[in-house]
């Protein structure tokens, strides 16, 4: 199990901590410029997505032509298509919930409640990443074998 939560972490840290510092500045920006906790919540959730899931997507892009050029193969469109689809299958379920419906709700509630839109966002993201990363955890395990072989 040890190993497992290694692999995760070297997996997800990243993009979490990109999605961490953009998450929150897009938001205090967002609520500096509307003082609409809406749009807080709304440009909060979909720019810390995008860059949690360009690191990820760039990190896969770039361990798969790794991977490939080992093997002195090359990157081609089809196995940009197989890492889109294998981010689609473990992210997919867990992204759909989270992005328009979880993190909004909470990243809306959380700053209100706690009369702190910096804290409150960033308490809403940890949240919310408690219920995203379950299923997507089990997606990714279930996938590994079958999406991530690029021969």
């Amino acid at each position: 199990m040890k190993q497992k939560i290694k692999e995760w972490i070297k997996r997800y840290l990243p993009a979490e901590i990109i999605s961490i510092v953009v998450t929150l500045v897009s938001s205090v920006l967002a609520y500096e410029l509307t003082q609409s906790n809406l749009t807080t919540a709304l440009v909060g959730t979909w720019f810390g997505n995008i860059g949690y899931f360009g690191t990820i997507f760039l990190t896969d892009i770039f361990n798969t032509n790794r991977e490939l050029a080992l093997k002195n193969k090359s990157y081609t469109l089809k196995t940009f298509g197989l890492n889109v689809r294998a981010l689609f299958v473990e992210f997919g379920i867990a992204e759909f919930f989270d992005s328009l419906f979880v993190r909004p709700m909470l990243m809306y509630y959380f700053p209100i409640w706690i009369n702190d839109i910096s804290l409150g966002v960033i308490i809403a993201k940890f949240v919310a990443d408690i219920t995203f990363y379950v299923p997507a955890i089990i997606s990714y395990e279930l996938s590994k074998k079958k999406l991530r072989s690029f021969k």
